[in-house]
């Protein structure tokens, strides 16, 4: 029997994340694990009069690419991906690993070479999402693994995924419920409007940034679900200070824990962690954009409140903030571009977060 919560999620990711229209292109990416969502997102998406297209990725693919491939191989841009990107009005991509850690004994140089050229794909979503041409949506569909690694049981699991999601038998209008939090999110966007310094204090950081120039956007359920944040790109010369990541900072399978990093500038100078450091310094050599902050971001869903591994969800606790390193959303108004967006996150109950001046968040909520 199919779960009627995964056709109620993907109604509302056809209806409201992507709301696809008659004629619009929409891809759908996955792995086999997810065949059952991708039916009823398939079907949805044809209720809706749009031309979804399925693209499968079969688990190990790109480990034996990156493994076994030359320069010229890896370095090629997935093709038929690619043409979607460039062309399609709309995509999902649904997480659906059944082994998370298919990529971390590979060997570094050549992994980051491979995300070089996936890198091009994600700039064309970064820019035709900007411009609005291109309607976005990264989910996850629950496996065995990702239930493990959050430390559930498999139903446990899609119990925390489908309610987080909002399509559990607690939410008779999943819509509805995004709406309203799009609604009281940009409540604090507007808030935030206007600021230029930001100051975060707290055990775990000492750090200064401007926001000056920069947009505050409203993730509420269009380019993630689940969802429960606002995110802006920090001006890129000026971030200064110092961070401690409470949890650990997961990267295509490899967990890095402990990690602290320090800027001058808006450059990262020092950077050290308790474990892997070695792929951490790795992945900050990836390009120059790699040292300097693409996003400067704040966790509302105080619905998700455990870790569980897995961004999609764990930047989004509520009480939270998160930098990311790299790649920043040109309609932030984030100039910085490279290969990577590597999200780590600090808990901020029990630390305070100041804009000129003024006390806007202390112990994990907004006061605004």
């Amino acid at each position: 029997m199919s779960d009627a919560r995964v056709v109620k999620l993907a109604r509302l990711i056809v209806q409201y994340s992507t709301a696809v229209a008659a004629g619009d292109r929409i891809l759908l990416e996955a792995e086999p694990p997810a065949g059952p969502f991708v039916l009823a997102l398939y079907e949805a998406a044809l209720q809706a009069g749009g031309l979804p297209d399925i693209l499968l990725t079969l688990p190990g693919s790109e480990e034996i690419l990156v493994a076994q491939g030359n320069d010229g191989q890896i370095d090629l841009v997935p093709t038929f991906r690619k043409m979607a990107y460039d062309s399609f009005e709309a995509r999902v991509r649904i997480y659906s690993e059944s082994n998370t850690q298919t990529f971390s004994n590979l060997d570094n140089a050549r992994f980051t070479r491979r995300q070089k050229a996936i890198g091009k794909i994600i700039e064309v979503q970064m820019r035709r999402g900007a411009a609005g041409a291109f309607r976005w949506v990264t989910t996850l569909f629950p496996t065995q693994a990702y239930a493990q690694d959050a430390g559930m049981s498999l139903a446990e699991f899609e119990d925390f995924v489908y309610r987080a999601c909002h399509v559990d038998e607690g939410t008779a209008d999943p819509i509805a419920y995004w709406r309203s939090v799009q609604t009281e999110q940009q409540r604090i966007v507007e808030a935030l409007k206007g600021h230029d310094q930001i100051v975060a204090r707290g055990p775990n950081c000492d750090l200064r940034l401007s926001i000056k120039g920069r947009t505050f956007l409203n993730s509420c359920g269009r380019h993630n679900m689940p969802d429960g944040e606002i995110f802006t790109g920090p001006v890129e010369d000026s971030v200064n200070g110092w961070i401690r990541f409470t949890y650990p900072a997961i990267h295509e399978g490899h967990e890095v824990d402990g990690v602290e990093l320090h800027f001058t500038d808006g450059r990262l100078t020092q950077a050290g962690a308790r474990q892997n450091q070695d792929y951490l310094l790795e992945m900050i050599d990836s390009d120059p954009g790699a040292r300097y902050l693409g996003e400067f971001a704040f966790g509302l869903n105080y619905g998700i409140t455990r870790f569980t591994r897995s961004i999609l969800f764990d930047e989004k606790i509520g009480g939270t903030m998160h930098v990311a390193l790299g790649a920043g959303y040109p309609e932030t108004g984030s100039g910085n571009q490279s290969a990577i967006h590597w999200d780590m996150i600090c808990d901020m109950r029990g630390g305070e977060i100041v804009a000129d001046g003024s006390l806007i968040f202390k112990d994990g909520s907004f006061r605004v």
